[in-house]
């Protein structure tokens, strides 16, 4: 399985299906993902392990472990961890076309490109 570091943590990805990609998402302490949208798929996190906060549009949800969200299409969404532990999350992407390029990004604490 290949790994793919960010400068948040990192992901793998468990599975592709005609539909659905599933990962492993690990947020390092006090690392965030961006403030991000997709235009071809939702997205099911769930929470692994660790506790996540998970901004969706306006709206501020914090998640501990075995507990999970939706990502409708096309809504803002961020995922952080705020805590002194690593945060783990299964995501699960479904739509018709999985592109890892389908991210529009609004804000990114990393500086990567808007």
């Amino acid at each position: 399985k290949t790994i793919v570091n960010k400068p948040w943590g990192s992901f793998e990805i468990i599975n592709i299906g005609k539909k659905f990609t599933v990962k492993k998402i690990i947020v390092k302490p006090g690392g965030q993902l961006s403030l991000q949208s997709h235009q071809h798929r939702s997205e099911h996190w769930l929470i692994a392990e660790g506790k996540a906060e998970v901004i969706i549009n306006e709206e501020t949800s914090n998640l501990i472990e075995n507990q999970h969200i939706f990502i409708p299409q096309g809504a803002k969404h961020r995922l952080i961890n705020r805590n002194k532990q690593t945060l783990i999350v299964i995501e699960m992407w479904f739509g018709d076309n999985l592109d890892e390029d389908d991210i529009k990004r609004y804000e990114d604490l990393y500086k990567r490109d808007l």
